[in-house]
């Protein structure tokens, strides 16, 4: 049967009988252009090691911007599934294993396992060297995986396969907001009583010609070619725009009832989540719109504004984006939090930046660390928060994640202790 995805908002009560919105974090991967894993790109983000650099590939010879942060290792998978999978997909199927080997590989029913994957424009790549091929080659010589390659579900359908979820394998699409979304639903699968465990997050791979062409004639990115380790910039002063990365982050979510009886290491609760949608503009971002998520998150994880402790920030270090969402979480929260934009680090994972920032929010809060802000040099005087320069000790009791992408799309994910 079908599920109905009016169950899955995340706001919604756990259906009759199945009284579990306690949703824990037991699993984790990653794979960016800081390392190849989570504890690689942790290290490397506490030590503010940049990501970007110029692009020399013989494609970006002409690009009026060529900056990027490509991944640090390539996929390790065999030649025969590469040729069968974009590379979002291969990025997907390596973070989820990690996630899967690091939760303890759940002994779950298949039918009780789910999938949540999102992506922001999941086998763009794959399109654009098809197409190539086509005109080049002509029709015959295009690949017969094509079609596979290139759908956006394509990273939920390779990770549901590679585990054997038949509880379902849903992919949000919704800009840079894709993975935080599909964290949100997979929590609601849960909290629903329609799985017990769930893999979710977000993955993009689309740094090519064609991509960063596009969001440099929006004025998106920043030109900073002299210093690039020094060119994604939030919060800053000087800021011109984000740096496209590529990278996937993806999170094993269990019950918290089904977690604690398998003896699972739990690193921190998803105690709530907030969507919502501006309505407003296809590119310029909403702050009631920001507002509303974030108060949504911070009443469903049964909060006060005043016990989040810490935000990591959407903040892709665009002049208007950064301005925004700064005063949005001083309207919600107040100017209080430690607020981090780890963005200055990675560049931005587009699709998979929601899933890569919502670990980096579970780590702070496990560790009691906020990661720092790099290339914060002079912070813009409009924007009234503390934003944390190096790593700091800190109790962080509750934190939340923010995403927001293109479209008006809102999501906050709420992060609370263990223990």
């Amino acid at each position: 049967m079908p599920v109905d995805f009016s169950l899955l908002h995340p706001s919604l009560p756990p259906l009759p009988g199945h009284d579990d919105s306690d949703v824990v974090v037991t699993g984790l991967g990653m794979s960016t252009p800081q390392g190849g894993d989570v504890a690689s790109t942790w290290s490397a983000l506490l030590a503010g090691t940049s990501g970007v650099r110029v692009l020399d590939e013989p494609w970006s010879a002409d690009l009026p911007v060529r900056l990027g942060a490509p991944l640090f290792s390539e996929p390790s998978l065999d030649r025969v599934a590469k040729r069968r999978m974009d590379r979002c997909q291969q990025l997907a199927v390596v973070v989820a294993r990690q996630a899967w080997a690091d939760a303890g590989t759940p002994e779950v029913e298949p039918a009780r396992l789910a999938v949540v994957f999102g992506t922001g424009l999941g086998g763009g790549s794959t399109l654009v060297e098809q197409y190539d091929r086509c005109r080049d080659l002509g029709p015959d010589r295009v690949s017969p995986f094509t079609v596979t390659m290139l759908m956006p579900n394509g990273p939920a359908a390779v990770v549901s396969m590679d585990l054997g979820a038949r509880g379902g394998a849903h992919a949000p699409t919704s800009a840079c907001a894709s993975g935080a979304e599909a964290i949100a639903l997979g929590s609601a699968l849960l909290r629903r009583g329609l799985a017990d465990v769930v893999v979710t997050g977000g993955t993009e791979a689309c740094l090519g010609k064609l991509s960063i062409a596009a969001f440099a004639r929006m004025g998106a990115l920043s030109k900073r070619h002299s210093d690039p380790a020094g060119a994604s910039r939030p919060f800053e002063a000087s800021r011109d725009g984000f740096v496209m990365a590529e990278g996937a982050g993806a999170l094993v979510l269990e019950r918290g009832p089904f977690a604690r009886a398998r003896g699972a290491r739990v690193y921190a609760r998803l105690a709530g989540t907030g969507m919502s949608s501006d309505a407003h503009d296809m590119t310029a971002p909403s702050p009631a719109g920001q507002i509303q998520a974030m108060q949504q998150a911070i009443r469903a994880a049964g909060l006060s504004a005043y016990d989040i402790a810490h935000v990591n920030a959407h903040a892709p270090g665009t002049p208007v984006g950064d301005r925004v969402e700064a005063a949005a979480i001083l309207d919600a929260l107040g100017p209080h939090p430690l607020v981090s934009a780890t963005k200055s680090v990675t560049g931005h994972l587009i699709g998979g930046a929601g899933a890569v920032e919502a670990i980096f929010t579970v780590l702070a809060v496990q560790g009691g660390v906020v990661p720092p802000t790099r290339n914060l040099d002079e912070q813009d005087p409009d924007v009234k928060l503390e934003i944390v320069t190096s790593p700091r000790r800190a109790r962080i009791g509750a934190a939340i994640s923010n995403s927001f992408g293109f479209g008006g799309h809102n999501v906050v994910l709420a992060f609370t202790r263990s223990g």
